[in-house]
């Protein structure tokens, strides 16, 4: 179900939810069913392209805990890492990236992977870059874990957000790498 608003304004539904590692901004499609994008604040302008070039118009209003998932987000840095496992995703992508984001789903909390394994792992072992790509434009961060692909030497490579936080959010899930430097 899609609900259109006036002169076919898709109604998206955001919250706001500081972190440690910075404000997140959460976007929801307008049947409230799935998150649709999860961006830094930092991130806004890349945020409204990507939700210009899905919806074409669109409005967007404001919800206090949309369907839970700020809630839900707020256990996961709380320390329930199973919590983004309930969080169901709407993220517009071609066959292949959404194929590269349903293994990242799968990925558990606390575990890593090398862009070479994740692609060996979707049944195209030659893809490597292809899934670095694939990531590099995930709409939904943190849900969708592109933060637990690192390079081959087991170092951080990588991240949208920046290397600091994606260091930060593998330490809270009990990984240890080395130090961004």
């Amino acid at each position: 179900m899609q609900l259109y608003l006036g002169m076919n304004k898709m109604e998206l539904l955001w919250d706001e939810l500081k972190t440690e590692i910075g404000a997140l901004l959460l976007v929801l499609v307008a049947d409230q069913s799935a998150l649709c994008a999860l961006y830094y604040e930092s991130e806004r302008p890349q945020l409204m392209q990507r939700l210009t070039r899905r919806y074409g118009q669109f409005q967007m209003r404001r919800a206090k805990n949309p369907q839970g998932f700020t809630e839900l987000l707020q256990a996961y840095f709380a320390g329930d890492y199973q919590a983004l496992d309930r969080i169901p995703v709407s993220a517009e992508g071609t066959p292949f990236q959404q194929q590269v984001w349903s293994a990242l789903r799968a990925i558990p909390s606390g575990e890593t992977i090398a862009y070479g394994e994740l692609a060996a792992k979707i049944g195209k072992p030659t893809a490597a870059r292809a899934v670095g790509l694939a990531n590099a434009v995930n709409p939904v961060a943190i849900v969708v874990p592109c933060h637990r692909v690192i390079g081959a030497n087991a170092k951080l490579v990588g991240y949208g957000g920046g290397l600091e936080r994606k260091q930060w959010l593998l330490n809270h899930e009990g990984v240890t790498l080395p130090v961004v430097g």
